[in-house]
């Protein structure tokens, strides 16, 4: 600025319009109009050349003084003389009306200001807030920290009083069971010492009817602790015993839907027939107990805790016996004639037993009815990993679901495959046909060491009685379809 400053006072300009001005005004009065028109110009020009060069020393000046600098000058003297000097409209205007609008744009300027400095001091303000918040947060957290620990340790104690309440029942139970056999061995002590009932003339009674008439009714396990029980054995049947039938069929059987197909039927004969075998049970212990009963209880419950303190009398084998006939003749089991189902022996064995003992419980367990082709349900199975889950429709089952009063409280599991309702059409039609040929010969199991060879059984015919109603009437309806597919096809 300073140079730009100094060249101006070096150039003669200033001079020169100087003496342009006095020589103009001596020869006025004897210039021509044209003349004093020209010289007139000649002097605005070296003044515009001059303002041109003010006005970059004015530019560099504020620019020297920062930002803002010198802005109440510009407003206060620039800006109106601008006005004044350039503007054909403000021509004939009073110098009032320019001190107004300079008065309104301060005024202006000052409430901007104002808004900034207001708004300033709301974000200092507001930043205080935050950091505050900040530390109260923190020691909210610190706080949540410390109450999550106490509800861990509360949690770890609560678990380890449940363990003892459990450990406790598990006691209380040995011991009624340990005081009704103490109550039937005294009993029969007692009756041994003392006169036959046929000496007397009396009627003879039973050995059932001496120990249930002593038998109290707290020689009855909690309810709450065998359905937790036999849950348990149920699960592990799933999660255990399965697998190890699935690998002893492996061995015989390559394709793994003919294997999980005969595990899931054993399990539904298994409780079929555990049902019926606790019905001709219950049966004959009422009809024992029934003539000498005497007391305020009723002789149901004297049943009950007759049957639930002698789960050891169910004749399980029977009950084996019984399912495995019902597997040879049911017809949806297409499986190689040298393999014999007494391999899942075992397997069998257990569920009978667990599903017998199910029925001792008030409600009694049961598991779901199940068809293939019927529309999955989400809340009683879920999906094998080989599924299509995008398929509607079950194609076969693999573990039936267990239920308490037609609600479920243990999943089974299910295969589900688009076209799922014709496929198991076209093997229930394979499995008939196989059912009306011969029977062929049985032979060794080979490294198992156990005889494949088994009694012949009746040929597996759709009307067999070895089978439930249900699957008497699923064969019906597609032997009905079938005729009806056929009739189309011949029109």
């Amino acid at each position: 600025m300073a140079d730009s400053l100094r060249r101006l006072v070096n150039n003669e300009g200033c001079r020169m319009l100087q003496e342009k001005l006095e020589t103009w005004y001596k020869d006025y009065y004897m210039n021509s109009c044209d003349q004093n028109l020209n010289c007139c110009c000649e002097i605005i020009e070296l003044n515009s050349r001059i303002q041109g060069q003010l006005f970059t020393i004015l530019s560099l000046t504020a620019q020297e003084g920062g930002h803002y600098a010198g802005v109440e000058t510009i407003k206060s003297r620039l800006l109106p003389w601008l006005g004044t000097c350039f503007s054909n409209s403000s021509v004939g205007k009073p110098i009032d009306n320019n001190l107004s609008l300079f008065q309104e744009s301060l005024e202006k300027d000052r409430q901007l200001r104002e808004l900034s400095a207001a708004r300033e001091r709301e974000i200092q303000q507001l930043d205080s807030e935050l950091n505050s918040t900040r530390v109260q947060l923190s020691m909210v957290q610190q706080e949540l920290k410390s109450l999550q620990a106490q509800d861990e340790s509360r949690q770890r104690s609560l678990e380890m009083l449940t363990d003892y309440e459990r450990q406790l029942r598990a006691l209380k139970d040995e011991i009624a069971v340990l005081s009704a056999e103490k109550s039937v061995l005294q009993s029969r002590l007692s009756r041994s010492r003392s006169p036959s009932p046929d000496s007397q003339g009396g009627r003879p009674s039973s050995p059932v009817q001496k120990e249930m008439t002593l038998a109290p009714l707290a020689n009855r396990m909690s309810t709450v602790s065998r359905k937790a029980n036999l849950l348990a054995r149920f699960s592990d049947a799933y999660a255990q015993g399965r697998l190890e039938a699935q690998t002893l069929l492996k061995r015989y059987i390559d394709k793994m839907e003919t294997v999980q197909r005969i595990i899931y039927i054993a399990t539904v004969e298994s409780f079929h027939v555990a049902k019926m075998a606790f019905r001709h049970f219950k049966i004959r212990v009422r009809k024992t107990l029934t003539p000498g009963h005497i007391g305020a209880e009723s002789i149901e419950d004297i049943v009950m805790d007759y049957i639930i303190c002698h789960l050891d009398l169910y004749d399980v084998q029977s009950s084996v016996n019984d399912v495995i006939r019902a597997m040879n003749v049911n017809p949806k089991i297409s499986f190689p004639p040298e393999v014999d189902f007494i391999v899942i022996s075992c397997f069998i064995k257990e569920i009978c037993c667990i599903a017998f003992a199910m029925q001792t419980l008030d409600p009694p367990l049961d598991i779901a009815f199940g068809a293939d082709g019927e529309i999955f349900n989400d809340s009683k199975y879920r999906r094998s990993c080989d599924s299509d889950f995008t398929a509607p429709l079950v194609f076969y089952h693999v573990w039936p679901a267990l239920m308490e009063n037609e609600i479920v409280i243990m999943k089974g599991e299910a295969v589900t495959k688009r076209g799922a309702f014709w496929s198991s059409v076209r093997n229930i039609n394979r499995s008939r046909s196989r059912s009306l040929s011969p029977i062929h010969h049985r032979g060794s199991l080979g490294k198992s060491g156990v005889s494949r060879s088994r009694s012949p059984s009746p040929p597996r015919n759709i009307n067999t009685s070895g089978g439930t109603k249900a699957q008497k009437n699923t064969l019906i309806f597609v032997k009905l379809l079938m005729l009806f597919i056929s009739g189309r096809s011949c029109a």
